[in-house]
């Protein structure tokens, strides 16, 4: 579609014909090229009223203007969208919608596809992990120990962005012998300390004080237990890589607004507490 929309957009360095004294026009064969569809969809188009040449030689022969262009234009849009013809066709024709209405209602469904397809990919790259450390389970398994959550993926932000490469190999060899029970107890876990921090950051602790600190603490030994030893200064840098990850914002956040960077100022605070200065 890309490819076909931006040639359009140039269409008069592929060598329209011209009228005396009138505008451009093309042969199907050239809007074939153009467009990067094949002579016969365009037939077929003609055909259903979809997009009909607006000239005609003297023999009959198809001539595309400009506006069958941007017409043609419109409709592939349509169809990288999942549009059926049916519905294109009553999209272009409705009178209340211009070629501006058009650009802005693409724009917007482009945008959403866009937002699918980053959370497609943020999934195989959970899956791509998953499997890189060799983990053990049947996808059923994976799916309901872990659901769209994969925390082996920000081990490896971690490594990137921290240097923790001892960690790192720790968390491969570690997760590689976990089985599923192993698994079930870790996620269950994780879920139960984020669920203390929520009922104490809706209770109004602070993330300061000594509930929010044990909790902080609590996490960390459980990422010691199951993953790698997590010094104080690792675990301050995973603290502020929940707030820059819009991944931990979005497990956090779904829990309560604004617990992700409650999470992440208990982690300084028993960072600090314990004689780790950032």
């Amino acid at each position: 579609m890309r490819r076909a929309a931006g040639e359009m957009r140039h269409v008069a360095s592929q060598g329209p014909d011209h009228v005396p004294g009138g505008a451009p026009d093309y042969a199907v064969g050239q809007v074939a090229r153009i467009a990067s569809v094949s002579v016969r969809t365009l037939h077929h188009y003609d055909e259903i009223g979809l997009v009909s040449p607006g000239r005609r030689t003297a023999a009959g022969y198809r001539r595309y203007t400009e506006a069958d262009l941007q017409r043609l234009q419109h409709v592939l849009f349509y169809r990288e969208l999942g549009f059926a013809l049916e519905e294109i066709t009553a999209i272009l024709d409705d009178p209340a919608t211009d070629t501006l209405a058009h650009l802005r209602r693409q724009h917007e469904l482009l945008t959403r596809r866009i937002d699918r397809l980053r959370a497609m990919a943020d999934a195989v790259e959970h899956a791509m992990e998953a499997n890189i450390l060799s983990i053990p389970l049947t996808p059923q398994e994976r799916f309901e120990i872990f659901g769209g959550f994969v925390p082996e993926d920000h081990d490896e932000e971690a490594r990137r962005r921290w240097g923790a490469g001892d960690a790192w190999r720790q968390a491969r060899a570690r997760t590689a012998a976990m089985t599923r029970a192993d698994w079930a107890r870790f996620t269950e876990e994780a879920a139960r300390t984020v669920r203390d921090f929520t009922e104490a950051y809706l209770a109004g602790l602070p993330a300061g004080g000594p509930r929010a600190m044990e909790l902080a603490e609590r996490h960390r030994a459980h990422l010691t237990r199951w993953c790698y030893d997590c010094s104080y200064d690792l675990h301050r840098g995973l603290g502020d890589m929940y707030i820059a990850d819009r991944r931990f914002a979005a497990v956090y956040e779904a829990s309560a607004a604004g617990l992700t960077a409650y999470i992440r100022d208990a982690i300084h605070a028993n960072a600090d507490r314990a004689g780790r200065p950032a």
